[in-house]
């Protein structure tokens, strides 16, 4: 019996603790702007929007395009950081 008290006061403490941690980071600080709570680039999730308009921009110069994705393919990259590696390789010169 005594047992299960102590237990249940500990659950208890810890949902306690747990609670006030969670509200204490919910709340967004007022005078810092959007952007800079920005994540890097890198790290965003490319929209479709974005890729249609990268597509559109890379189709003018399709040898180059094709190097970049014989670069890509070598080095075994997907999802995002494909995209990221064909987008800086299409501004090289």
């Amino acid at each position: 019996m005594v047992r299960q008290l102590v237990c249940a006061a500990a659950v208890l403490l810890v949902a306690g603790a747990l609670q006030s941690a969670s509200a204490q980071t919910a709340a967004a600080p007022a005078g810092t702007p959007p952007a800079a709570t920005e994540a890097k680039p890198g790290k965003l999730k490319l929209t479709a929007q974005k890729l249609k308009d990268m597509k559109a921009k890379w189709s003018a110069n399709k040898p180059k395009l094709k190097e970049c994705r014989k670069d890509v393919k070598a080095k075994g990259l997907a999802g995002d950081e494909r995209w990221f590696y064909i987008e800086e390789c299409m501004g090289k010169s």
